[in-house]
């Protein structure tokens, strides 16, 4: 019942003289600014981000992109837009300027990265975003992702709830008859 009342009614209702809301619903838009600030501030911070990215061994990833990249350029497009320099330029200049060009990027990509993920920071607010999503959420939505995720531990909940109910039962009866 009370798994229940998290969710239902969706809409307030009024009984007697009292209105009733499930908790979700009712809190929507509080859970949503809540949810917002633990996923900006602590789950998914830009620092792990930076860190992540300009790391040397995931550079390392990215490498031989641009090494193709940079290749290709060598070999074909600095032929076609300056032909007077790659006259001048044989294989062996093409294999010394390309080693120079990636060590130059293993020094450059982390650099880079840092700085893509200080924009990333300035225009994107995870935050806010968190939070215009989870306050977009159906409540519907919400309860079948939430039991698609906690079948087992809303079961347990339910038994113990169950057996705690019980007991407390039991526990009244003998109170009930010793007291007469």
């Amino acid at each position: 019942m009370a798994l229940k009342l998290l969710f239902h009614p969706r809409t307030p209702r009024k009984i007697l003289f009292v209105k009733f809301q499930g908790v979700f619903p009712k809190r929507q838009n509080q859970i949503a600014e809540t949810l917002g600030k633990i996923v900006g501030q602590e789950l998914l911070s830009f620092a792990d981000i930076e860190e992540t990215i300009s790391h040397p061994e995931n550079v390392r990833k990215i490498l031989p992109a641009a090494e193709v990249h940079i290749d290709h350029f060598l070999r074909v497009r600095l032929k076609e837009n300056m032909p007077m320099i790659s006259m001048f330029i044989g294989e062996k200049t093409i294999s010394q300027l390309k080693i120079v060009f990636m060590q130059e990027l293993e020094e450059l990509f982390p650099q880079i990265m840092k700085s893509y993920v200080n924009n990333l920071k300035q225009d994107l607010d995870l935050e806010r975003i968190v939070v215009e999503k989870v306050a977009a959420f159906s409540s519907e939505k919400l309860e079948k992702m939430l039991n698609q995720i906690l079948t087992k531990e809303f079961r347990v909940v339910e038994v113990i709830g169950a057996a705690l109910g019980f007991f407390i039962g039991i526990v009244q009866i003998l109170l009930t008859l010793v007291i007469r």
